[in-house]
């Protein structure tokens, strides 16, 4: 389903620089672009979607740190990395303070940078599982939720936002618990400071330290500057560490230290670190299971446990949905250029009755497919997926899928005529065909806008259209 290679941009005025990137970003298998300054890199966002940007801070025209300050305003899910000479490893940390991904060090270490793309790529399909909802005014806390759990966790907000404690989120994915960890930093004294965000889930094991704490110049093959580590940019500020489950054993023992003292030591440091942070950690994991199976350490769990917040599931906060739904549509329907969209009060109660198990990213992901696929301007039962329809129920009585037998001949059957992977692939292809004329309708078969708009590169789009007989107009 329109899946293909990572695609990364490439921004540098330095020639040799940019083919050396794209070289090798081609050997590690991504799809790269690369342009000569940010003006073109401007264009070149506004043509088509890129997994990651890659970014030299001075060049002319425009130089990074606007191009990064652009991104951040009108494509905010993009991690950019920053390239900077060994004399403005400075600047460069600034750029991470107010929004960077990461930096790279001229002359790069080819092993560093694939270790730095690689994270950003894994933080963005780490962040993806989550749901961020843009600003709304109707929202307390930029949040939307007007039912008895949701005025709870208000409450918890009000007491707790402007003071130093320490808060536990926990709750399933895409319950929106980075949305909490925000609405406590910009309701604190610490606003005008940094809000870093780390996905422990996306940092390899043998990364972590160094990801946190920063590392010397030397200590480790390839550190050939020194670096500061996610604690020391939230200095002053708010360091939020998502899926903090998936810290290791051994790095829990430095990062509780790292708590209760107010001090991190870099990797080959020879000196402590003081640092000012107001954490806040999440997880969608039980932590006393994760305690109970050795896998979480239960100091540190009472450490980080100070203010708890849970978030409850959707289904949780039915009353909510109605509020969550019409928000979704006005966003997605300005988006995909469809006007003035409404939900009939019948779907509206197909949404409310369905269980949402994948939640309110779930939700968003259910309106912007129904809004590019609904003809008219009202959204009917009809017109939702056949699982809302059926209320959540995906049983199919007694002689369909839910009827299986585990012991029939597994492949032989499902790939026969008719089969159930034969009628997968089939029902597939026929939701893709049509995600693409629906595509190109809206952009008035503008090959370019409609792979941007289906977040897939236009030679992709081609290649399917070609696939599906649909001739690119002249």
């Amino acid at each position: 389903m329109l899946v293909g290679k990572k695609h990364i941009l490439v921004v540098d005025d330095e020639p040799n620089l940019r083919k050396l990137l794209a070289a090798q970003l081609t050997q590690d298998g991504y799809e790269a672009h690369a342009v000569a300054d940010g003006k073109e890199a401007m264009a070149a966002l506004k043509e088509q979607h890129f997994d990651a940007v890659i970014s030299d801070l001075r060049m002319p025209n425009m130089d990074g740190m606007t191009l990064l300050k652009h991104i951040q305003e009108q494509h905010g899910d993009i991690p950019v990395i920053v390239l900077t000479a060994h004399g403005t490893v400075e600047t460069a940390v600034d750029a991470m303070r107010f929004g960077a991904f990461d930096f790279l060090t001229k002359p790069f270490d080819r092993a560093e940078m694939q270790a730095v793309v690689g994270k950003a790529v894994r933080t963005v399909d780490h962040r993806h599982k989550d749901v961020v909802i843009e600003p709304d005014e109707r929202g307390r806390y930029r949040i939307i939720g007007e039912s008895e759990p949701m005025l709870a966790i208000y409450q918890i907000l009000e007491k707790v936002a402007d003071t130093p404690a320490t808060v536990l989120i926990t709750g399933e994915s895409g319950t929106g618990k980075e949305l909490i960890a925000r609405a406590l930093h910009e309701n604190s004294s610490r606003r005008q400071r940094p809000f870093i965000r780390v996905n422990c889930g996306a940092i390899p094991r043998d990364l972590m330290e160094a990801e946190l704490f920063g590392y010397e110049r030397g200590a480790f093959t390839g550190a050939v500057t020194s670096k500061p580590g996610r604690f020391e940019l939230a200095h002053d500020g708010t360091l939020f560490l998502d899926e903090i489950s998936e810290i290791p054993v051994e790095m829990q023992v430095k990062l509780l230290r790292a708590i209760q003292e107010g001090e991190i030591d870099r990797v080959g440091g020879i000196k402590p670190i003081a640092v000012d942070v107001r954490l806040v950690a999440a997880t969608n994991r039980d932590l006393k299971s994760e305690i109970a199976s050795g896998r979480f350490r239960e100091d540190l769990y009472y450490r980080l446990n100070v203010v708890p917040i849970h978030l409850p599931p959707l289904r949780e906060r039915r009353t909510d949905i109605p509020l969550l739904a019409e928000h979704f549509l006005l966003k997605q329907a300005a988006r995909l250029k469809r006007g003035t969209m409404k939900l009939s009060p019948e779907a509206m109660e197909s949404m409310a009755n369905y269980p949402w198990p994948g939640n309110i990213r779930e939700l968003e992901n259910v309106v912007e497919r129904t809004v590019l696929l609904t003809d008219g301007d009202t959204i009917r039962p009809k017109d939702l997926p056949l699982e809302l329809q059926r209320g959540g129920d995906r049983s199919d009585g007694g002689g369909g899928v839910g009827a299986l037998d585990a012991g029939d001949d597994d492949d032989a059957t499902e790939n026969a005529p008719g089969g159930l992977k034969q009628q997968v692939r089939e029902a597939a292809a026929r939701l893709e065909r049509e995600l693409i004329v629906r595509a190109l309708a809206q952009t008035g078969g503008n090959v370019t806008q409609a792979a941007r708009l289906l977040k897939i590169s236009r030679k992709s789009l081609q290649i399917k259209m070609k696939e599906f007989g649909l001739r690119e107009p002249a």
